[in-house]
């Protein structure tokens, strides 16, 4: 890509990309440019340094989490469009949980988080939670959003399905064979790996989980 064609928005796209093949630490300005064709100095124009790049790449990821949020529908269908929304922009993005987690030194600054605070803050207070309450749950419910994506129990994208076959025979062998008599519900469990797991199941169940957590204690209070 010629420099005197390149934006923002295609610096961000291609560095995105590059974040979520090869992991973030991958990221670099010298990196970047060469999958761009061009010189570090190009990138310099659009973005300063390093950190001002991540950070535009965290806005762009979140930007996505409020932007189906309607304010007058009901809470909980406002809080479970923000959580889908946010598992389903990490099944995407693989790098976002990184960003979120470790590389924006600040993400509560950043505009994009801030709104999708607020919004869930709105609705667990519409859900009669006190705002430390709403603060708790809406941390919680980001937590819990990044390990069921980080730890879904699919299989790396690179196995060929040769490979998830072996790997599904092992695991199902291994559990089997353990004493039945001290672990009679994980034989139970074993038997039932004869095929990759559902991961729209596993993530429409996890969603559910969070989701009933929360509004079973917003009948209690009630």
């Amino acid at each position: 890509m010629a420099a005197d064609k390149l934006t923002r928005e295609s610096v961000v796209e291609r560095a995105l990309a590059l974040a979520n093949e090869d992991g973030v630490e991958a990221l670099t300005i010298r990196r970047l440019a060469g999958r761009l064709g061009v010189t570090p100095m190009a990138l310099y124009w659009h973005f300063k340094n390093k950190d001002e790049l991540v950070w535009a790449l965290a806005e762009h990821l979140l930007a996505g989490v409020t932007a189906d949020i309607a304010p007058g529908d009901p809470w909980q269908k406002r809080l479970r469009a923000m959580v889908r929304a946010l598992v389903d922009a990490m099944r995407e993005h693989p790098s976002l949980p990184d960003f979120l987690n470790s590389v924006v030194e600040d993400k509560h600054e950043l505009e994009s988080f801030k709104r999708a605070t607020e919004a869930a803050l709105d609705a667990l207070s519409a859900a009669g939670f006190s705002p430390v309450e709403g603060y708790y749950i809406a941390t919680y419910l980001l937590n819990a959003s990044i390990a069921l994506v980080k730890d879904h129990p699919g299989w790396p994208a690179d196995m060929s399905e040769a490979e998830q076959a072996e790997a599904l025979r092992l695991r199902r062998l291994h559990i089997e064979t353990l004493p039945r008599d001290r672990y009679p519900r994980m034989v139970e469990y074993g038997a039932t790996l004869h095929a990759p797991p559902d991961i729209e199941r596993y993530f429409t169940f996890g969603i559910d989980l969070m989701m009933e957590g929360v509004e079973g204690l917003a009948r209690r209070r009630a």
